[in-house]
């Protein structure tokens, strides 16, 4: 059987059952109207409804229609011409306004360069003083190496053929002709400590009178550090004229006596630092003597003999 409920009824299961959706409390915000300007004191009463949750409340951005409009509300504050009016500026496909966007132009290029000639220049400072150290050094070992100068010492001539005799020249001109042949023993000592050299002389000459009547040449060789060497020089003249010097040359028993003057210059070369810095040295020797014709002893030379500069 059917039963109607009545009003009663209905009124008093309402308080019992909850409502599904309860009723949202309303408080009111009075905020001054737009003609408030004008002196009106005339307010506004705005409703404003209270909200439950978080994500219910205006400050969270939601992805709503009032999102969207609460940022273009913003944006169009902040990008406000300079002019101060509020008017319509483009808006892209998805809604934002277009702005200006400042763009920084420059040529980078230049910084490029700059930083090219800060290293050409360092690398031109470090070669500088690269160059400044190896030459400092450089000299240090040339003064260290320059007082060692090669020693010679002339020990012996040997006389191995000496005649005199009137003969043509090849004008016709009959004069006095020398011949002579011999060999000459020296002794060279390097003193260096650190470096070898290199041993060299000019031609080895027997002069009677200012006329080179014999010459002979020192074979270039290398010498090491701290060492002596006794080198042998061969010494020859033949048939050298004598013309107006060779009148007081006197043939007695077939036997014949000669000043002569030996005279050479010795050269030391030491390589100290490969062939950048090099020591070089020359000596010359001047010894006099005679020879006999007769006589086959080496002539040997005391060490006032003869004049070592």
């Amino acid at each position: 059987m059917l039963h109607t409920k009545s009003e009663s009824d209905i009124t008093s299961l309402a308080p019992s059952s909850p409502s599904r959706s309860p009723k949202r409390a309303v408080y009111y915000v009075q905020s001054p109207s737009r003609d408030s300007h004008d002196g009106d004191k005339s307010s506004s009463m705005h409703a404003t409804p209270s909200f439950n949750s978080p994500m219910e409340s205006p400050s969270h951005p939601s992805f709503g229609r009032h999102s969207r409009n609460s940022s273009a509300s913003r944006f169009s504050g902040i990008f406000r011409s300079s002019s101060g009016r509020k008017g319509g500026r483009k808006r892209n496909d998805k809604g934002w306004p277009e702005c200006n966007v400042i763009v920084e132009e420059g040529n980078y290029d230049e910084f490029d360069d700059e930083k090219a000639f800060t290293r050409r220049c360092q690398a031109l400072l470090a070669l500088f003083g690269f160059i400044v150290l190896f030459t400092v050094f450089c000299l240090i070992i040339w003064g260290a190496g320059r007082p060692y100068k090669a020693e010679v010492t002339v020990r012996s001539f040997t006389v191995n053929y000496v005649s005199l005799g009137s003969y043509s020249d090849f004008t016709g001109v009959l004069t006095k002709m020398l011949n002579v042949n011999g060999s000459l023993r020296i002794s060279v000592y390097n003193p260096a400590t650190f470096y070898g050299i290199h041993v060299s002389a000019t031609p080895v000459n027997l002069v009677y009178s200012d006329v080179v009547v014999a010459t002979g040449q020192l074979k270039k060789y290398y010498q090491h550090r701290k060492s002596r060497k006794n080198v042998l020089v061969h010494i020859e003249g033949t048939k050298v004229p004598l013309y107006g010097a060779g009148s007081n040359l006197v043939v007695t028993n077939n036997a014949v006596q000669v000043p002569l003057t030996l005279e050479f210059q010795l050269i030391s070369r030491g390589d100290v630092v490969g062939k950048l810095v090099r020591t070089k040295h020359r000596k010359r020797v001047s010894c006099p003597l005679v020879i006999d014709s007769t006589s086959n002893k080496p002539i040997k030379f005391k060490k006032d003999s003869c004049t070592y500069s």
